[in-house]
């Protein structure tokens, strides 16, 4: 019994050693699984860690690359505005120039209608003065014993009647009466001309057409006589108020008044071209001058609304194309 029962303690003790062994190679195992699981999680984890940074890094070289493109296109499209800009300066003056080209035309034009009015009234003065000398010749006596006027036509030819005791009178006692030759001198108290005869007086002077009054005002206007021109500008209107001629008066007076500094005066005599005349050719040119006053002082808006009235009605003229210039810089301006 005694020796049973130390196998039997160690029976015992293997069967426990057993059960002790069994779960620590379970866990043994776990442990294991756990460990590779988590070094292929790692493996992925890096594996999608250098996918991320390859794709950054391609991202990166778009992104990169976009840069450049959108900065060359800057520059690309900053050069074709600074030489759009600078055809569209080129292209002002050209027109400013244009304008004023026209302007000094339509001015020359207007400075040689007056020298050629001027000349066709000398020209008239003088054929007054010849037709009046004609007439003063006409009415002299005839070289050679003509008749003098106002003697009786047969008082000349008539012999004296004879008398019962009148006796020959001999030729050398008989007192002369040849006529005298061309170059003598006629006798004292004479008459070389009938009484109706008189010397012409100068005709007065008609009234001054509205071309002269024009031309006039318009000499002083171009010799800067400004106070001047501006009073004979008024004549002219005063004196033809629905001639053509008093549209260019207005217009002048209106220029006179910038010159002035008078901008307020001005508009008012480019609105009478504007309003009284509209076929008179300063209709443009009164637009955009008046727009140029109504910027001077200060009614931005006025002024606008005058340049598009002006390329509405005239698109194709010189002060059109002057109009969109001025308002490309008010906008860029803002």
């Amino acid at each position: 019994m005694h020796t049973s029962r130390p196998i039997r303690m160690a029976a015992i003790l293997v069967l426990f050693a057993g059960l002790a062994c069994a779960p620590a190679r379970a866990v043994n195992k776990d442990m294991i699984q756990l460990q590779t699981q988590v070094q292929e999680l790692q493996d992925a984890v890096a594996r999608l860690q250098q996918s991320n940074d390859e794709r950054m890094g391609v991202l990166k070289d778009l992104v990169q690359q976009t840069s450049d493109a959108i900065n060359k296109m800057s520059i690309t499209v900053n050069g074709l505005k600074l030489g759009m800009q600078n055809e569209q300066d080129a292209a002002t003056t050209r027109d400013q120039q244009l304008s004023g080209q026209i302007q000094s035309l339509n001015d020359s034009v207007d400075e040689l209608k007056a020298r050629m009015a001027k000349m066709e009234t000398a020209l008239g003065n003088i054929q007054n003065q010849q037709a009046s000398t004609n007439a003063a010749l006409s009415n002299l006596p005839q070289a050679g014993g003509g008749i003098p006027a106002g003697v009786p036509a047969g008082a000349a030819t008539s012999p004296a009647p004879a008398t019962a005791n009148s006796a020959p009178v001999a030729a050398a006692d008989a007192p002369a009466t040849a006529a005298p030759a061309a170059n003598s001198p006629a006798p004292a108290g004479t008459d070389l001309m009938p009484a109706t005869a008189a010397t012409p007086q100068a005709a007065p002077r008609a009234t001054a057409s509205a071309g002269e009054l024009y031309r006039g005002a318009y000499g002083d206007y171009m010799s800067a006589k400004y106070a001047l021109a501006a009073s004979e500008f008024g004549d002219l209107i005063k004196a033809y108020p629905d001639d053509n001629l008093s549209g260019n008066a207005y217009f002048y007076r209106g220029e006179i008044d910038m010159r002035s500094q008078k901008p307020s005066a001005a508009i008012k005599n480019y609105d009478a071209v504007l309003e009284r005349y509209p076929d008179n050719a300063k209709v443009p040119a009164a637009h955009l001058h008046k727009a140029y006053a109504l910027l001077d002082m200060k009614q931005t808006a006025a002024g606008e609304r005058e340049l598009h009235a002006l390329i509405a009605r005239f698109p194709v003229s010189p002060e059109a194309s002057q109009a969109r210039a001025k308002l490309s810089s008010l906008n860029r301006g803002r």
